[in-house]
This record gives C-alpha cells, sequence and structure tokens, in this order.
C-alpha cells in the first residue's frame, strides 16, 4: 500500500499524462470471463498461469444489504482502466503490468507516479511506448495513496472508461484475479476484493500486521455501522457511475483511511456492493509504504466519522 498523501487536487498539467500514444479506445469492451445474470458465481479465467493461492480461494461473492439479489438491471461495464499508482516500485512495474495485460488484455493501465526518485517513472514509460494499452500519469510529487487515486478516477473518467480498478504495483493483488471482480461487477456498482471474507486469505504476513488490518476492519465495520468485512481492501473495481455518486471532490482522507472513506460513502449512498474473496500476498521486492501514522490518521477519522454519525442521528440532523 502506498504511503499517506493529501487527497484531492487541482487539475493541473502535470495531471496529464506523458507518453506519445494514441488515446485509449473508449469503445464498450466486457471482461473475458463468462458468468450467469445474477453473478452467483464467478469462474476462474482458464489458461493463466498459476500462482502461489490464485486458484484455491472459494469463488462465491459476498453481497451487501444492500444488493437486490441480482434484480436491478444494470448496463455494460464499458472499457477497463487499471489504476496503479506508485512511488519507488521500479522492481515491480514491468512485472505487474505483464501480468494485467496477460490476465485482462483488453484493459487499459494508467501508472499514477509520484515523481519516483527510483526511476519508477522512466520504466513506466518505457513500457508505455511499446504498449498502447498503457498510460502514464505523472505527479509532481509525493502526495499519497488517495490523491493518486483520486486523479487516476478523473483520468479515467474523463477520457471515457466505464470500469475504473484499484491496484497496488507490488504484486500483494493478484492480477490473475481481476477477471473475477470484473465478472462480478456485471451485478453490482462496486466490487471489493476481500481477504476476511470465507475463502479470502493472506500469505507470508507477520501476526501484527494481520492483526492490524483486521482489527482495522472491525473497528471501522462496528463504528460506522457498514456490513463489508474488508474495509481497508486496496483491490476494488468500479463503475464509472459509482465513483460519480461518491463525492470525490470532498474526499479529504489518505493512506489507509482512503479505502475506508469511498467504501463508507458508497454503502451511505445506497450502492451494491460485492466482496469477492482473494488472495493477498505479501511484496517480494521493495519496502512497504504502512506507516504508524496512516494507521493513527485511520483511527482518528473513522472515530470522528462514527460519532458524528450517532450524534446528527439522535439530533435527527442529516449526514454533512
Amino acid at each position: 500500500m502506498s504511503d499517506a498523501r493529501e487527497a484531492d487536487e487541482p487539475r493541473n498539467k502535470a495531471d496529464e499524462p506523458r507518453t506519445g500514444a494514441d488515446e485509449p479506445r473508449t469503445e464498450a469492451d466486457e471482461p473475458r470471463t463468462e458468468a450467469d445474470e445474477q453473478v452467483t458465481r464467478a469462474e476462474e479465467q482458464p489458461g493463466t498461469e498459476e500462482r502461489p493461492g490464485t486458484g484455491d480461494a472459494a469463488v462465491e461473492p459476498r453481497r451487501t444489504p444492500q444488493d437486490d439479489g441480482g434484480r436491478r438491471k444494470y448496463g455494460p461495464l464499458g472499457s477497463t482502466l487499471v489504476i496503479i499508482p506508485t512511488y519507488n516500485e521500479a522492481e515491480n512495474i514491468k512485472p505487474i503490468v505483464a501480468r494485467v495485460r496477460e490476465s485482462v488484455p483488453d484493459a487499459h493501465i494508467l501508472v499514477a507516479d509520484d515523481n519516483s526518485p527510483d526511476g519508477t517513472g522512466k520504466v513506466a514509460d518505457e513500457l508505455a511506448a511499446e504498449d498502447d494499452h498503457v498510460r502514464v500519469l505523472h505527479r509532481k510529487g509525493k502526495e499519497g495513496l488517495g490523491a493518486a487515486y483520486l486523479a487516476g478516477f478523473r483520468w479515467g473518467i474523463e477520457h471515457g472508461y466505464g470500469v475504473l480498478v484499484e491496484m497496488d504495483a507490488d504484486g500483494s493483488h493478484q492480477p490473475e484475479e481481476l477477471p473475477r471482480l470484473l465478472t462480478a461487477l456485471k451485478g453490482a456498482d462496486l466490487v471489493i476484493g476481500s481477504r476476511w471474507v470465507p475463502g479470502g486469505r493472506i500469505v507470508n504476513w507477520p501476526k501484527s500486521r494481520e492483526f492490524i488490518s483486521r482489527g482495522g476492519s472491525t473497528y471501522s465495520r462496528l463504528l460506522l455501522d457498514v456490513p463489508i468485512r474488508d474495509m481497508t481492501a486496496g483491490f476494488r473495481a468500479f463503475r464509472k457511475e459509482t465513483l460519480e455518486g461518491l463525492g470525490m471532490e470532498e474526499v479529504a482522507s489518505q493512506g489507509y483511511c482512503f479505502q475506508i472513506d469511498l467504501a463508507w460513502r458508497a454503502v451511505k449512498a445506497g450502492f451494491h456492493v460485492i466482496e469477492v474473496p482473494v488472495t493477498f500476498i505479501e511484496r517480494e521486492r521493495g519496502e512497504s509504504k504502512m506507516s504508524k501514522d496512516i494507521v493513527t490518521e485511520a483511527a482518528w477519522r473513522v472515530m470522528t466519522w462514527g460519532v458524528t454519525t450517532r450524534v446528527n442521528k439522535l439530533l435527527g440532523r442529516k449526514n454533512a
């Protein structure tokens, strides 16, 4: 997970992609997996390389109470943009881009680099020069996960994508599982790749890290009264319309808290959220961006939101 940064930022020339590739195609293109209309079972993508933990997870998505059992009619997904924020991920960006391209060949990739001193942006530019499905968003400096994703969301919406995906650069999110998320999105507004639903699991995490993640999700779920098991998950697929309905311009949270914020906003807005079990694998190269400040910010903001919500409810006031 990337480190905490300031959230929304004004659009400027630094947010424009600096590649010479043509503009991405915007015509509708469905994921390459098949599913029934009710989206009750997601199927594994045949022919992909087996990696640790990617083939043995349960595949039943877990629906939140907002889900209407498939009665709602959803439009086509449209084209997919996978947003990968980077800061000092030069060792990881090439293999993760290759795996995404193999797993979902029709998808485009946007590398949102925060001026990494290790040359990640340059590596990404080289990938973009070789592949017209890859774009690079060069940002002015280290501004954090939330700001990078918000900039990527805006860029993707402006360029006509119907599906926007969050994915880490370090390999902890398995691209081979992305087709399952996209399949589930045919019957949802937001799909979360979840570690803490039946079938989800983690690999090579210390117990202390697992305690923080599980505890953070439970803490957030109880305080915010949200039926999502993995509130801090960073592997997500959004419909464009969902993001447009979340009030992105008001998001000011960072790091861990950014994921909690968006999930809470989705539930409050009445969107249909599905959790699909995934396997989360600890990074093999590079350094984690997790810090005490990120955890502290999340705990403080969630407590503030939860208390404010309950006070407003007691006083009969609408939540701001």
